[in-house]
């Protein structure tokens, strides 16, 4: 079948890791087909999304509401609900599609590991963790790999946090321009419930802290990458299960803080410890975890696997975000597609 007649099914297209996919898909010649609230895909219309599905030759599903929040109660509720309600109903159109895609590639989570300050995670000895975040990407990762579909090779993207033009990346640096550039380090924290687990098997107890005076991991990946590894898996197809998408040179929040401010020109950044962090934090509506647990992360599979990462200096990376929007970063760096097969 000539490349310019396949089809690819991407669910979660709008957004920032979505649209720089689709435009990379396009690139290479698939004519795409977007899954969400409306046009000819939609949530809660099955029979839709088996017809989108069915023939495909790529599904990719990124569908999840954004944790760059508060953990109320309803926002607890709507990040588990949005990816495991959208990945059973993809899971339900794959099973009845008559022609299955031979590949489903979903995103799930490098938050699944452990707090780590002593040994990276890879795919073969990582250990997960507990809590509310690793609970949502356990139940995110079972429902995706749940039963059979013989048709259909699947492949989870651990990824770690995504540099470029998205909420991760406008949240650095808004901390390094806000005066809180320096080290953001751990401490003891008035108990709260907002990290409790989640979900069929919720798993954690009261908020931990670490004593990391700022030196915890900081695992990335840039949106280039992203892009990338969603076509290596593509084009070899002894991969599948869990792939981990994380550059192999992590940083740490010391480092990273540092860069931030060389890049925004802010030259002192004070350091922010945890009771600094909390009111920070609900004033940008987010979550001190995001920035203060240890993702000690490296994509062991890829590497093996014979995969170059375009981005393995922080500095690059994160200065390239500043200069190019996501879009013309997937179609400037990424090479065209390799298949062979």
């Amino acid at each position: 079948m000539d490349t310019l007649s396949k089809k690819a099914v991407v669910a979660g297209a709008s957004g920032f890791i979505g649209s720089s996919i689709v435009a990379a898909l396009q690139e290479d010649g698939y004519r795409t087909v977007a899954v969400g609230r409306r046009g000819e895909a939609r949530w809660g219309d099955p029979d839709a999304l088996v017809r989108a599905v069915d023939g495909a030759e790529l599904l990719v599903n990124l569908a999840g509401t954004s944790v760059n929040c508060r953990y109320t109660d309803a926002n607890r509720d709507e990040i588990l609900r949005s990816r495991v309600e959208t990945t059973r109903q993809l899971h339900e159109a794959v099973r009845r599609a008559s022609t299955p895609p031979p590949l489903w590639v979903n995103a799930s989570t490098a938050t699944i590991y452990r707090h780590a300050m002593d040994r990276a995670n890879t795919e073969a000895d990582g250990e997960l963790g507990t809590g509310f975040s690793v609970d949502v990407a356990r139940s995110w990762e079972r429902t995706f790999f749940a039963g059979d579909l013989p048709g259909t090779r699947r492949v989870a993207l651990r990824m770690a946090i995504v540099l470029g033009d998205g909420p991760a990346t406008r949240l650095l640096f808004s901390l390094a321009r806000s005066g809180l550039g320096g080290p953001q380090i751990d401490g003891p924290l008035l108990p709260h419930r907002r990290y409790r687990g989640i979900g069929d098997e919720p798993t954690g107890g009261p908020a931990p802290w670490y004593r990391t005076r700022g030196r915890q991991r900081f695992s990335w990946v840039h949106i280039d990458d992203v892009v990338g590894a969603v076509r290596f898996v593509r084009d070899h197809r002894d991969m599948r299960g869990v792939v981990n998408v994380a550059s192999p040179s992590p940083s740490d929040n010391r480092t990273l803080m540092r860069t931030l401010r060389t890049i925004v020109g802010t030259p002192i950044g004070v350091p922010a410890w945890r009771w600094m962090l909390e009111p920070a934090m609900w004033a940008l509506r987010t979550e001190p975890e995001l920035i203060l647990k240890s993702r000690w992360v490296v994509p062991e599979r890829l590497e093996r696997s014979g995969y170059r990462f375009a981005h393995v200096d922080l500095a690059a990376a994160l200065r390239a975000t500043r200069t190019r929007s996501a879009p013309r970063q997937t179609t400037a760096v990424i090479p065209p597609s390799t298949k062979t097969t």
